[in-house]
């Protein structure tokens, strides 16, 4: 395989499993928060029992995620050091602050707060959490802002072959990368939703600590609801980004082969990119595509055959992506409404069948993360900077196919040991509960 083929294979390696990590950070951190908070007003024990319970997660997620993350822009340099070249100069802003800014605030103030038990007061500590929260999504916020920046360029010029920022502003305030903050930053917050609520219905099915774990699962199902419907407002945000900047990816996602005005939306689709045609097209529902991508019923969706071949991303991908990660954000809603009835009802003991659909609906808010970012990025394709830069054009040409292929088999089986602790971890922590 090309030098391109397998720095790609290894990017994408490196930054699913990293992203195994990151919505945890994020949404976690502010629960923990919440939970402390709410012992440090009310001194009740059973708060702060919850506090120290998912904050040893937290912490052990933490420690992998920040591991996993700082070979990522090794790889810039390393593996993409064309892309390096066109976008250091911009790029380079936002990684900076990110790192010296938003991550030293956030790993400071972890230390703060895990060496300040019953060394400052009860809300003292429990404000030092909240930075942490702020802190993680504002590094986030860095990290989508340059992200934001290769979706939709702007606030630049080209000079010797390479993009330089001219309005830092422009990088700022990019609407495009701010809805994709606010979408990522939601389903982060419903992941750890789903992660409290499953874990917390693994201890209720096996009659360990009731109102420790029901206040949990309570907490988890009122902010899932809320950050679950977050995920469908954003995301059609995002939608609406996506059709006015990156065509190519909304023809792919939703397989539009022929340019159409007031396009229909199919419930049953089934692309045969191979034919540049649809297998099956059923349960049509007119002008639906335009009003869902547009807001306008007789808007015009441009279809794929209206670009060069070499410019549309892989539309099986990208299609049953979209649609799968569509499919499991509704049905998050749907699971996040029954569990906030049976929690504020007190009916979860009693609902044994629900809370092992819960115990094993866990894992879907990661695989629905996972698919929004592989839609993100290969919809994308053939763009490493949208319209700029093709992904072809930005693979290091000094370096080999054996020295990436070394190093992707370093990195499998690294990440493979780390896997393996994590699981280990965060199975040996979710089963102690203190007395």
């Amino acid at each position: 395989m090309s030098v391109e083929t397998l720095s790609r294979i290894q990017f994408a390696v490196v930054a699913i499993f990293h992203f195994l990590f990151v919505p945890l950070t994020l949404g976690l951190s502010a629960l923990v928060a919440y939970m402390e908070t709410r012992y440090a007003r009310t001194g009740d024990e059973v708060y702060l029992k919850m506090t120290k319970f998912w904050s040893r997660l937290f912490l052990v997620n933490f420690a992998v995620g920040v591991v996993t993350g700082l070979t990522l822009e090794f790889q810039f340099g390393m593996n993409w050091a064309e892309y390096s070249k066109f976008v250091g100069d911009i790029f380079g802003a936002p990684l900076a602050i990110e790192a010296t800014v938003a991550f030293f605030l956030e790993s400071t103030f972890i230390g703060l707060w895990m060496f300040s038990w019953k060394r400052v007061p009860k809300g003292v500590h429990a404000a030092i959490m909240w930075v942490v929260a702020v802190a993680t999504s504002l590094s986030a916020l860095w990290i989508l802002l340059a992200n934001g920046w290769m979706q939709h360029p702007e606030g630049y010029v080209m000079s010797g072959g390479r993009a330089q920022l001219v309005d830092f502003s422009a990088l700022l305030w990019n609407g495009f990368s701010w809805v994709e903050f606010f979408h990522t930053l939601a389903s982060a917050v419903t992941l750890s939703a789903f992660f409290v609520m499953g874990i917390s219905a693994v201890h209720l099915l096996k009659g360990r600590k009731p109102e420790m774990f029901k206040r949990s699962f309570r907490i988890g199902a009122t902010v899932g609801i809320v950050a679950s419907l977050l995920i469908l407002f954003s995301g059609d945000m995002s939608g609406r980004d996506v059709a006015d900047y990156q065509p190519t990816k909304l023809a792919a996602m939703e397989s539009v082969w022929h340019t159409q005005k007031a396009a229909p939306f199919y419930f049953i689709d089934v692309p045969e990119p191979k034919r540049e045609s649809n297998l099956v097209e059923a349960l049509e529902v007119p002008n639906l595509l335009s009003i869902l991508s547009y807001h306008d019923p007789n808007a015009t969706i441009k279809g794929l055959l209206d670009f060069p071949a070499d410019q549309r991303p892989p539309v099986a991908v990208s299609f049953w992506s979209f649609r799968l990660m569509v499919g499991l954000g509704l049905l998050f809603i749907l699971l996040a409404l029954v569990a906030l009835v049976y929690s504020w009802r007190d009916k979860l003991e009693r609902r044994r069948w629900f809370l092992w659909i819960m115990a094993f609906a866990l894992v879907l808010p990661y695989l629905a993360s996972e698919l929004g970012w592989i839609l993100s990025e290969i919809g994308r394709q053939p763009w490493i900077v949208y319209g700029l830069l093709r992904t072809s054009d930005a693979a290091s040409r000094s370096i080999t196919g054996g020295d990436v292929l070394a190093s992707l088999i370093a990195f499998i089986v690294l990440y493979g040991s780390l896997a393996a602790v994590d699981a280990f971890l965060l199975v040996k922590y979710a089963r102690r509960v203190e007395e």
